[in-house]
């Protein structure tokens, strides 16, 4: 029973992880209706920031403060300085820039920081709790869920309760109504940026001490997984995210548990062949018209 539990609980913190970097693929999507294959290499360089700022100031804490606020700031950088100036009409044109900004900053960062992984420590035990002879989840495990959940949170009333999340919603369906509204489309686009890329960067950050550690390609099994989520649960939708993460990061520990690490991409992608077959626009998007 201890084993089980400790599984269920490596699980649910792996598919929390998920959840928030698939938010992050969700939050982009709602606001620009771009799919942003760099979201992966622009957490990473966020994150490389922060754990710089927690290993000289020993705080994680204000490593999550950098990790956010220098997502955001690449965000900016990225949409203003490029995908600002793409064509309309095409998300080829945004395919195609977003992975030359994958190679710039992975390059960039394996030149500065080198190539091979550095551990990343945090003020949080990584063994598990325990109650009586069973052994749960750690406190590290415990934090994750508690951050993700206050993110998810956070985005949910952003998106449904507030003029600012329908002005992101409405410049992302149809920018030239949004416009005639009275919407800044620009500054939504931007918005939704720098949101995306903050909490990528979070996500990141989050993950790095429970896997290998930080490298110039932390994000990119990070990125694979949570786009499979993201699909799975349906690109508009951040509780699509949640729950898509939750089953994505259950059905990878169970199966590496019991057949070895290798089988476990074959069974995220029959689970994402059979999702695509049934529902293409996800578990839980809204409509299929909005993924047009």
């Amino acid at each position: 029973m201890s084993t089980v539990l400790l599984l269920i609980g490596s699980g649910l913190a792996r598919g929390a992880v998920f959840a928030l970097f698939a938010l992050a693929l969700v939050l982009i999507w709602r606001a620009t209706r771009i799919a942003n294959f760099a979201q992966g290499a622009m957490a990473v360089a966020s994150a490389y920031l922060a754990v710089l700022v927690m290993q000289s100031t020993g705080s994680f804490a204000l490593g999550i403060v950098t990790a956010l606020v220098a997502g955001a700031a690449i965000g900016v950088g990225v949409e203003r300085g490029l995908m600002r100036f793409l064509p309309g009409g095409s998300q080829l044109n945004a395919i195609i820039v977003a992975i030359g900004v994958v190679m710039v900053l992975t390059g960039v960062l394996g030149i500065v920081f080198g190539a091979d992984y550095k551990p990343v420590t945090v003020p949080f035990s990584r063994e598990p709790l325990t109650i009586g002879e069973l052994a749960i989840v750690s406190p590290y495990t415990l934090f994750v869920f508690v951050v993700v959940a206050v993110v998810v949170a956070a985005v949910f009333l952003l998106f449904t309760r507030t003029p600012l999340g329908l002005a992101m919603r409405a410049s992302a369906f149809d920018d030239e109504v949004a416009r005639l509204n009275g919407v800044r489309v620009a500054r939504m686009r931007t918005l939704g940026w720098m949101l995306s890329s903050a909490v990528g960067g979070l996500a990141v950050l989050l993950a790095v001490p429970t896997e290998l550690g930080i490298g110039p390609h932390s994000g990119d099994v990070l990125f694979v997984n949570a786009f499979t989520v993201a699909i799975i649960g349906g690109l508009d939708s951040p509780v699509g995210a949640v729950v898509g993460g939750v089953v994505v990061g259950l059905l990878l520990t169970a199966v590496t548990t019991i057949w070895g690490a290798t089988v476990g991409p074959v069974a995220i992608l029959v689970l994402l062949v059979v999702v695509l077959l049934v529902r293409p626009q996800g578990l839980f998007s809204l409509r299929k018209a909005r993924l047009a």
